[in-house]
This record gives structure tokens, sequence and C-alpha cells, in this order.
């Protein structure tokens, strides 16, 4: 198929870009790298009447160390830039190893980092990763900017908080606190297909090396990034033991996650890849916090 009739505007500003979409409103849809807007509107599944071409917008593609310690991203960023900085590398690990599992490199090289999170697919890894490190998404439009925490943005299946005068134009990644590990992992019927199931982990130790506070969210068993907030809890204040760990990862199996059948996988095989991703990925995470990894 093809899409339904749409007229195209290619603004060379931010705030060129914004003035269009403060006129059009619900009628226009930003365009970033297309890797999913496009095949939808091909499909007849979205069917903007207007598109707002950001990708001659210069200013919004950058990678940019942050004064904390973190790293800034400009939403029109490749994704492949993002996979092969050496500062991503360095200060957000987690994203580093995320990004080579996001599809097949021609797609993360149109590909941006900021489309992925506005597109707000629940299969993604991006949106996932980017509630784990709690990355403060900067929100544009005529009017102001606005920030919004990663916990706040996703609303639910490919929905955030984005107005339609608005657009995500930064991605701000802290770094992570000392003593504190992180893990990605997920299962994929073949490379670079979308997960069935994945985590992103991380796992903060005090003094007395006892889990201080940790964190799983998962994505691919549910509308958005699902957090694993009674796991979590269950590891408060403990010694990061096996035991502990596989008691944690049953809490988040029964009671965390609510996966649905498709075609892909069961509800119960979903629930059993969170038993599974849960145990491995907060062990590594607690390995790396102890620096035993």
């Amino acid at each position: 198929m093809k899409p339904a009739p749409f007229k195209y505007l290619a603004p060379t500003t931010l705030a060129e870009a914004l003035a269009h979409l403060a006129k059009h409103g619900y009628e226009a849809k930003p365009l970033a790298g297309g890797q999913s807007l496009v095949p939808m509107m091909n499909f007849r599944l979205a069917q903007p009447s207007m598109l707002v071409d950001l990708n001659n917008i210069a200013e919004l593609s950058y990678i940019r160390p942050a004064k904390d310690g973190g790293v800034l991203v400009g939403a029109m960023t490749r994704q492949r830039q993002v996979e092969h900085d050496p500062l991503i590398a360095e200060r957000v690990p987690m994203v580093h190893e995320a990004m080579p599992k996001i599809a097949y490199p021609q797609i993360r090289t149109r590909g941006t980092f900021g489309g992925s999170m506005a597109h707000a697919d629940p299969s993604a890894e991006l949106p996932a990763v980017s509630v784990a490190l709690n990355a403060r998404f900067r929100v544009r439009s005529q009017s102001g900017e606005r920030w919004v925490p990663a916990g706040e943005f996703f609303q639910g299946f490919f929905t955030t908080v984005l107005q339609p005068n608005e657009l995500l134009v930064e991605v701000a990644l802290p770094a992570l606190p000392p003593r504190t590990g992180w893990s990605f992992m997920e299962v994929a019927r073949r490379h670079h297909d979308f997960a069935l199931v994945g985590v992103a982990a991380t796992v903060a130790l005090d003094g007395k090396d006892q889990c201080q506070q940790a964190r799983m969210v998962f994505f691919s068993v549910g509308d958005g990034p699902v957090e694993g907030r009674q796991a979590a809890e269950a590891l408060r204040g403990q010694a990061l033991t096996p035991e502990a760990i596989r008691e944690a990862a049953e809490v988040a199996a029964r009671d965390d996650v609510d996966p649905s059948n498709d075609i892909n996988a069961s509800a119960e095989y979903r629930r059993h890849l969170v038993r599974v991703l849960s145990r491995r990925a907060l062990t590594e995470a607690a390995e790396r916090a102890r620096g035993t990894r």
C-alpha cells in the first residue's frame, strides 16, 4: 500500500518546526528517522495530513557531556552515532549495551534516539532503558520548555505526554551513582527481532554490601515500560544472595507483570522469560556493583 495524501514541510530551525506544529496541531506529525512512521503510513495505520520533517534541523543532533557526569543527547541524533560514541560507552554503558540490539544497522543508521522515545513502542529497548536510568526529557513548544522524567513520559501503548504542539528535543542520561551496577538483557526469536521480553536493571549497594536500591524495567510485557516495583522492594536491605535474587525474580514474574498472549509468545512463556531474565540481570548488576565483573 501507499500512504494517504499529505503535505510536506521541511523546516531548517527548531523555531520554524515549532511554529508549524503550533499552527497545524493534530493535523501535523513530526518526521524523525521515519523507520516506524513511514511503514505505518504505508499501511495507513497513521494518516497525518501534514509531515514536519526534522532532518534538516542540525541543532537537534549532538552528544554532549553533562555537568552531572552524564550525557545529553539531541533528539535527532542517529542511533548508529549513539551506538559508537565513546562518551556514551564510558558514561552510560547500559545505553551502549542496548544500542546494537535495536533492529538492524541499516535501521539504526536512519533511526533517531529521540524518535524511538517519542514513538513509545512497548517492545522498544530505549524507553525501558531511559526509565531504568531515570533519564529526563526536554520538551519544547512555542510557549516554552519543560523537563519530564522518563517514568512519567510514557503513558501507554504508543502514547506519551507530548502534546501536538510539542517536540522532544533532548534526552538527559544521568551517570550511575557509585557502587551501582547495571544489566541489559533480552530474548528474541532471531537476532535483531523485537524482543519477546527484555529487562533493564540497576542495583545500588550500601557500605555493608546490602541492596540500597534496585530497579528493573521490562519491555514487551505491557503497554509500555513496566517497572518491577514489588521485586525491587523485596530486595531492599537484603544481601544479594542467589536465594534473594531468585525470590525477587519470582515476585517480578508473578506480581509485577501481566503479559498477554499473541502470535509470538504466550503469557505463560513471557512470565517464564521475566523470571529467567530477572535472575540473570540482577546477578550481573550485583557483580558490577561489587566490582567483580
